[in-house]
């Protein structure tokens, strides 16, 4: 199998050139394009999302053999939920290369964090497939960078440590109210507001109510902490 232009340049960039093409082109097909001849990514994405794990979970410890679980566990958790995965993937310019329905594509499909992160997960899985773990491994090293060495500032997200925050003091969890939606359906903005049970809030925008949460809850523990 011969790949388009922009799937050899694709190649360069992640720094893997595949014995088996049609993995690669798996890896990048969303079901909305998929056909009986064409599978689409999402058993390779399962497969992705155990191998990605065991890759982090060996870097973690070999960075320092003396943390315990108990300050393993979040570093490993903010390095490979979603929103992290879907940050690699627009690095590498995953979106750009994504296969996609004519309406995933109208409807922004490309910078969707979902998509993103779950087509990360299957070209780790192609990589694994291809040519084995240790290229599964040193793919993900090479992409996930120096998040793997500053880990610890992001190890608590802020929606978790804010309903921690609330609970030491005897409050009940956080809320989170949408406050305003902009933007066209493709890139849409969303303005998220969260709110303490004595009163005290603070919001945030951004380009998906998850990402919006999180940033209103950085928000607003800097202000609770002085910051």
């Amino acid at each position: 199998m011969k790949l388009a232009a922009d799937l050899k340049a694709f190649e360069e960039r992640i720094g893997h050139r595949f014995a088996n093409p049609e993995l690669l082109l798996q890896a990048l097909t969303h079901g909305s394009i998929a056909t009986a001849t064409r599978p689409d990514n999402q058993r390779l994405e399962f497969l992705g999302d155990r191998v990605l794990g065991l890759a982090m979970a060996t870097a973690l410890l070999d960075a320092d053999p003396r943390a315990r679980e108990g300050q393993l566990a979040p570093r490993f958790n903010a390095l490979v939920r979603k929103e992290a995965c879907a940050d690699v993937a627009r690095q590498i310019g995953l979106g750009d290369v994504l296969k996609l329905g004519r309406s995933e594509m109208l409807s922004g499909g490309r910078r969707k964090e979902a998509l993103l992160a779950d087509g990360l997960e299957a070209l780790i899985a192609a990589v694994y497939v291809d040519a084995g773990f240790e290229a599964a491994q040193a793919f993900v090293l090479r992409h996930w960078g120096e998040r793997v060495g500053r880990v610890e500032d992001d190890a608590r997200d802020p929606k978790t440590a804010l309903q921690e925050w609330a609970q030491a003091r005897g409050q009940t969890p956080p809320s989170y109210v949408e406050k305003a939606r902009s933007g066209p359906d493709h890139a849409p903005r969303f303005t998220i507001a969260v709110r303490l049970a004595d009163g005290t809030e603070a919001q945030a925008e951004a380009g998906s109510k998850r990402q919006a949460e999180q940033a209103a809850a950085k928000v607003l523990l800097a202000r609770l902490n002085g910051a």
